[in-house]
């Protein structure tokens, strides 16, 4: 579709110069008519408190209003909110205590929400790893948080574990805790494997560094335990290992990509089947998530595609190498579009990306029609700059 160009800014490129971008007029979303076809959560950021006296680097200090505004957002356009994930820096900047709060108060805003869907990520993150822990202790840790969790009435994400990283000797002790773990759940749950471009700490997950080994020991699993698993999320940023898992899942369980490279062809899908999803990268694209699945429920696979392929290449930017990063792109983003007043992160992550790439960030946001307000995002970006010293 032709937008029109209708302001021009100065950004820095390679070089150490600046070059003339015009911004072009944002991209027109509605809201979802009719349910989608495909089951989508995003996994949302949370926002930090700047006028907070605890230290970031040592404590979580969270604007509560502002961060459960932000979850209204994604559940207005459709989306399901996966809570207290990566995507919140749990485990980077978000304690188990911290964590614990935001799904509370998430799931409390939920109740006001007609269909507003939330999965509550359970982990280890309370317990140090540490070779020596054993695998008791890890089991005691999931049953902890999962308890937490459904004491509140939230569904479980059972994410991947430091400590049983650390600990494990074999395949089998993966088994052993998953095993336990599933029997005592409630409700079934959705596995989240992290890969460890997320987190170096998650490397040789499931006792195996070598993935298709892994895979198979997670496949074992999800199948002694098919009936309080309802779906895998696999963030391995490889679609063909997600395809050949996807095969191999016994009925009824559902793949969720967690792939934010390659996120519209999976979810669209083949002859085979189809990835449902729960994305980091829906927390910035909401708009056109939302309206790429309305497209997808409809039939109309052209207009599905029309809108998400501009928004691949700003996903795969947001979330280039060092990939644990992607974070300060995701509400770099939020603050772009003036859903937050500042740009400051827990754990003052705010820092972990240069300032020529927050600039191609919003080059790449642009050309997706994702700059919602381009005179405030042009101003917050000069004033980005400025604080670089960037006139």
């Amino acid at each position: 579709m032709k937008r029109d160009t209708i302001l021009s800014i100065k950004l820095p490129v390679e070089g150490r110069a600046l070059e003339t971008y015009t911004v072009r007029e944002p991209r027109k979303f509605d809201r979802p008519a009719r349910p989608f076809t495909r089951i989508a959560y995003a996994a949302a950021h949370v926002v930090a408190d700047p006028l907070s006296a605890q230290e970031p680097w040592l404590e979580a200090a969270v604007d509560w209003d502002a961060t459960i505004a932000y979850r209204r957002h994604l559940w207005s356009w459709g989306l399901g909110v996966a809570e207290a994930m990566d995507t919140a820096q749990r485990g980077m900047g978000m304690d188990w205590p911290a964590s614990l709060e935001l799904i509370r108060r998430t799931l409390e805003a939920a109740r006001d929400v007609p269909g507003a869907a939330v999965g509550c990520g359970a982990g280890t993150d309370h317990l140090a790893p540490d070779p020596q822990l054993g695998i008791a202790r890890v089991i005691a840790a999931y049953e902890e948080q999962c308890a937490a969790v459904e004491k509140l009435g939230g569904r479980i994400v059972l994410m991947a574990s430091r400590a049983l990283t650390a600990c494990a000797k074999s395949p089998d002790d993966y088994g052993r805790v998953y095993d336990r773990v599933l029997t005592q759940v409630k409700e079934p749950v959705i596995i989240h494997w992290l890969g460890e471009m997320f987190d170096p700490a998650l490397a040789g997950y499931w006792g195996c560094k070598d993935h298709a080994k892994a895979m198979d020991v997670c496949l074992d699993v999800i199948a002694r335990n098919a009936n309080k698993v309802d779906g895998i999320k696999v963030s391995l940023l490889d679609k063909d290992k997600e395809i050949a898992m996807r095969r191999r899942l016994p009925p009824g369980v559902r793949m969720y990509t967690g792939d934010d490279f390659n996120f519209a062809e999976l979810i669209e899908g083949d002859a085979q089947g189809h990835s449902d999803a729960l994305l980091g990268i829906f927390d910035s694209i909401a708009p056109a998530a939302s309206g790429a699945l309305s497209a997808l429920a409809a039939n109309d696979r052209a207009a599905y595609h029309d809108i998400l392929a501009p928004t691949v290449p700003l996903s795969r930017h947001i979330f280039r190498a060092p990939t644990r990063f992607y974070k300060t792109g995701v509400v770099f983003l939020a603050w772009l579009n003036g859903h937050q007043g500042h740009f400051v992160l827990v754990g003052g992550q705010e820092s972990a990306r240069n300032l020529l790439h927050l600039a191609e960030l919003f080059r790449l946001a642009d050309q997706a029609g994702l700059l919602a307000d381009p005179a405030l995002a042009c101003r917050r970006m000069r004033q980005l700059m400025a604080t670089h010293g960037v006139a």
